[in-house]
C-alpha cells in the first residue's frame, strides 16, 4: 500500500510540475514577413510564420497561384488618419471601380465619420486595425477584446454598422496566443503578402521608385498592403489600378479571399 501511495504522489507530483512549466511558458512575439519573389512568382511565408494560418490568419490566396490563369489581387490600406490623401484614394477608387478593405484605427473613425460613411457608400470593406494602434502580442484576451470592441463601436457610432470581421495587427506584430483570442472573437486576422516603406510621411520614396517595387514584385493571388496616407500611394495608385487591369488582374474582396478559404 505505502508503495501505490509514493507511485501516486510521484505522478501527482510530475503532473503537477509539467503544469505549472506549461502555464509558465513565455509568449512568443512574431513578426510578420514574407519572402519576396520576382517574376511573377507568389511570396512564400517562412515555415515558422506561415504556421498563421492553421490560427484564424490568412495572407495569400493560395486557390489564385503561380499555375491559376485567372489573375486576381486584393487591395488593403492600413487607415489612421486623414491627411487628404484618403480622400484621393477614395476618388481613384471610385474612379477605377476597384473595391479594397480599409482597416482602420478609432482616431479615423470618431474624427472623420463622414469618410467611414463614404467606404461604406462605395463598397469598401471597413475593417479592424485595433482602436489605439496597440501591440497587443503579449495582451490578454480581455484586453485585446477591449481594443477590438472599442473600434467596433467608434465605427458604429460613425456609420451606424460594425466592422467587417477581419483583423490586422499593428506593425504585423502578433503571437499565436493573440491570434486565436482575435478568432474567438469572430475575426479573421489578414496579413499580407507585398508591403514597402509607405508609412512615413516625412521620407516617402518616389514615384518611380514605388511603382518599380510594386510591380516587380506583384503576384497572382496578392494581397497588397499600402497606406492611403502616403503622398506618394495618392500619386501612384491609378497608374498602378490601370496597368494591372491590363495586365489581365481583376481585384477580389476579402469576402471572397476568405470564403475561398
Amino acid at each position: 500500500m505505502k508503495k501505490i501511495i509514493a507511485v501516486i504522489l510521484c505522478v501527482f507530483m510530475l503532473y503537477s510540475i509539467m503544469t505549472l512549466s506549461c502555464a509558465a511558458a513565455p509568449i512568443r512575439e512574431m513578426h510578420w514577413y514574407c519572402a519576396r519573389r520576382q517574376n511573377g512568382k507568389q511570396a512564400l511565408a517562412p515555415q515558422e510564420l506561415a504556421v498563421v494560418e492553421s490560427h484564424g490568419g490568412v495572407y495569400i490566396d493560395h486557390l489564385h497561384d503561380d499555375h491559376n490563369p485567372e489573375k486576381v489581387v486584393y487591395l488593403t490600406f492600413d487607415a489612421g488618419y486623414e491627411n487628404g490623401n484618403v480622400a484621393k484614394i477614395l476618388d481613384i477608387l471610385k474612379e477605377t471601380d476597384t473595391p479594397a478593405a480599409f482597416f482602420v484605427l478609432e482616431h479615423l473613425a470618431s474624427e472623420n465619420p463622414a469618410l467611414l460613411r463614404r467606404m461604406k457608400e462605395e463598397g469598401h470593406l471597413i475593417c479592424n486595425h485595433t482602436a489605439s494602434h496597440k501591440n497587443l502580442s503579449h495582451a490578454d484576451k480581455a484586453e485585446i477584446e477591449e481594443e477590438i470592441k472599442r473600434l467596433e463601436m467608434a465605427v458604429q457610432h460613425a456609420t451606424g454598422e460594425g466592422t467587417s470581421p477581419y483583423f490586422r495587427p499593428p506593425e504585423g506584430s502578433f503571437s499565436l496566443e493573440m491570434l486565436d483570442s482575435v478568432a474567438s472573437l469572430g475575426y479573421k486576422t489578414v496579413f499580407w503578402s507585398f508591403a514597402y516603406a509607405d508609412w512615413d510621411n516625412n521620407k516617402q520614396p518616389g514615384a518611380a521608385f514605388a511603382e518599380k517595387k510594386i510591380f516587380e514584385n506583384i503576384h497572382n493571388g496578392a494581397v497588397l498592403l499600402l497606406h492611403p496616407t502616403s503622398d506618394t500611394n495618392a500619386a501612384v495608385l491609378l497608374p498602378v489600378i490601370t496597368r494591372l487591369k491590363q495586365d489581365g488582374y481583376r481585384f477580389g474582396t476579402l469576402d471572397e479571399l476568405c470564403r475561398a478559404r
